[in-house]
């Protein structure tokens, strides 16, 4: 399946196509007939988005497409860009789910690795702060996520157990959000270049600017939990465990998974059966 639009960070064309890939293969992206692995320690770059990058070539932006592929529980995919950067599409994972669910999962007979909280961890930035704690194996990855910005939008916290069904429903719309008084500040460091009404939920003092205003009276926490599902993507398999954040960001997410690696706080099982996408089904 292929997705086309303007990136955000470089307002540049861009295209992704998502396409099947065999057992532990885990997630691959595609630059320039290079390949990286969606994996933590190949981030190059986590100022409001996430970069990796190796063999020379990066992969930019990438938290919304993995968020689609972890929400939806893909363990295996390579990720073609033309570009170094994935499309923004409407700011949200809302069409990258969509052309996942077009083109179909299968479930393989082949053992499926998980990252077990066994330890807690934290790690904090001022007021800031995320962490990851154990919790019981049937509960799989819960999140609990607050924010706080300047009114209008507030603060705001939301708290749910990931599943693909709540995944689509709650969280996959929920689009990138910004305040219209730091756009010429972003644009000067070469940020959010191609962000406008059309990919991102714009506020200043009075309130949001989209035409069709807010999907989600909390759309901003949404999307910071959407991108936290992304981020922990890059752990290499699905994590089991509890995550809390305040007023978190990438950078924070990035620096959590550093500490519980470093830590030891995860440990490593297996079960049966692990999605994929079919390389039958799509065309």
């Amino acid at each position: 399946m292929s997705l086309s639009g303007r990136g955000a960070h470089t307002g540049r064309d861009a295209r992704l196509t998502l396409s099947p890939a065999s057992a532990d293969s885990g997630i691959v992206f595609i630059v320039d007939g290079r390949e990286i692995d969606a994996h933590w320690s190949l981030i190059e770059a986590t100022r409001l988005h996430m970069c990796l990058s190796s063999q020379g070539v990066q992969a930019s932006t990438v938290e919304h497409v993995l968020a689609a592929l972890a929400g939806l529980g893909v363990d295996n995919a390579l990720v073609h860009l033309v570009g170094d950067e994935a499309p923004a599409m409407d700011g949200s994972a809302r069409e990258y789910v969509d052309a996942i669910d077009k083109a179909g999962l299968v479930l393989l007979d082949v053992p499926r690795r998980f990252l077990r909280v066994v330890a807690p961890v934290r790690v904090s930035d001022g007021p800031a702060w995320a962490e990851l704690a154990p919790t019981p194996a049937a509960q799989g990855l819960s999140l609990d996520v607050e924010i706080a910005f300047p009114s209008p939008i507030g603060r705001q916290r939301r708290a749910l157990s990931l599943t693909p069904d709540r995944f689509r429903q709650e969280l996959a719309c929920a689009r990138s959000f910004g305040f219209l008084r730091e756009a010429e500040g972003l644009w000067r460091q070469g940020l959010a270049l191609g962000a406008c009404l059309e990919n991102t939920l714009v506020y200043d003092d009075r309130g949001v600017l989209n035409p069709y205003g807010e999907r989600f009276s909390d759309e901003c926490v949404r999307h910071k939990m959407l991108d936290v599902v992304g981020d922990l993507g890059l752990a290499g398999h699905p994590i089991i465990g509890a995550f809390r954040s305040f007023h978190g960001g990438h950078g924070l997410n990035l620096a959590l998974l550093k500490a519980a690696f470093a830590a030891g706080a995860f440990e490593q099982e297996g079960a049966i059966a692990a999605a994929h996408l079919s390389r039958h089904n799509i065309a």
